[in-house]
Order: structure tokens, then sequence, then C-alpha cells
């Protein structure tokens, strides 16, 4: 357990410094997962999305266009509510990860 100061992304921020490459991340913020991809660790939304080099950086592009539309005054609807199909996408990405991460572990 890390305790941290009071602050806007202070505990993403906490996160990303402490985690060490092959670590895996569950999180819901596409900043952070940026940064867990680029410290070359995993990051797994809770709807069962992979964050990798491949799809991140849109990720956060869009992130940033609606965050920017928002403080414009514009009205936008937030995620749907997680349901059985995203429980079990995530459960399937998570065993996975796990997988992969045991294969590339030396015995």
């Amino acid at each position: 357990m890390a305790l941290v100061r009071h602050g806007l992304d202070v505990a993403d921020q906490k996160i990303a410094d402490s985690m060490s490459s092959g670590d895996l991340v569950i999180t819901a913020d596409i900043p952070l997962a940026a940064q867990v991809v680029a410290n070359l660790g995993t990051a797994i939304g809770p709807r069962g999305e992979l964050f990798d080099h491949n799809n991140v950086q849109a990720k956060l592009a869009s992130r940033n266009l609606m965050d920017h539309l928002r403080a414009s005054g514009m009205e936008t609807t937030g995620p749907k509510p997680i349901n059985k199909k995203d429980v079990q996408a995530f459960a399937n990405q998570l065993d996975r990860a796990i997988a992969k991460r045991k294969s590339s572990v030396p015995k």
C-alpha cells in the first residue's frame, strides 16, 4: 500500500513511477494506460480492452478530444454500464495476460 498526496493524477503517477517492465495494471484511465505501455507494462481496461503500442495513442487522442469538447460546453454521454459480455472479455484478457507472463518467466 502507498499513500499519496492529494491532487490531480497523483495516484496514477505513483503507479506509473512504481511499476516495472512486464507489470500488469488494470485501469480505465487512458493516460495511465499510455504511461504503463510506455514503461513496457501491460494495461487492461475493465471491459477487457488490451492497451498496447498499436492502439493506446489513438485511444489517448480520442479521450483528449472528448475532454476538450466537454470543456467547451458540449454535453457527451458517459460509458455504458458494464455488462456480462464486458466481464467475460475482461476475464479472458486477464487470463491471457497471466498466461503470457507465466510463459515468459524463466523456470
